[in-house]
């Protein structure tokens, strides 16, 4: 629990500083690589141990990260100075979701028996995005076991329109109807 409202303080003193330098996808940007840096477990290793020198890990990490802005190098270290290097992909996270918050966004998963096409993403997004008020962007998943239609979660809300869903029920009313 500690950890989530960390990274989430985290996250939003860093959507404060790229709002007001007015650098929003350069801090999505910065933030994504050093997630991916991060993911070298070895490196990750080396930056948490407590017997390499400060200098050392900020020397390798200026080499690894020379393109990224200044502040957040800053941030790297100042996790790293206080054993919360591994803060950062939630941090990131918050971020993304600050972001999407400012610019209108809403990320939805959806859930599908087949592959959407491009025309039936759009088509999706748009219906779903009217009933969140919203830009909907989708992130697309296959499940056989949907049969038909789809499952979407977006804005805390799950919208299920598969069949299996409306076989589920169908069932439950049955059951009930038994008694």
């Amino acid at each position: 629990m500690a950890r989530r409202v960390y990274a989430k303080r985290y996250g939003q003193a860093v959507f404060a500083i790229a709002l007001g330098t007015e650098e929003l996808d350069k801090w999505q940007s910065d933030l994504g690589e050093i997630v991916r840096l991060l993911e070298d477990a070895e490196l990750a290793a080396f930056l948490e141990s407590p017997r390499v020198h400060l200098a050392d890990k900020a020397r390798l990490l200026s080499e690894r990260l020379k393109e990224i802005n200044p502040l957040a190098m800053n941030l790297v270290l100042l996790l790293v100075t206080r054993g919360r290097l591994g803060l950062l992909s939630e941090i990131a996270e918050e971020y993304q979701r600050l972001l999407n918050n400012y610019r209108g966004i809403e990320p939805a998963e959806v859930i599908t028996a087949i592959p959407l096409d491009e025309e039936d993403e759009r088509n999706l997004a748009k219906h779903l995005g009217a009933i969140v008020g919203k830009k909907v962007v989708l992130k697309s998943e296959v499940d056989p076991a949907v049969i038909g239609g789809f499952v979407a979660r977006v804005g805390g809300k799950l919208l299920d329109g598969s069949v299996y869903g409306k076989l589920r029920a169908l069932r439950k009313e049955l059951a009930g109807a038994r008694r």
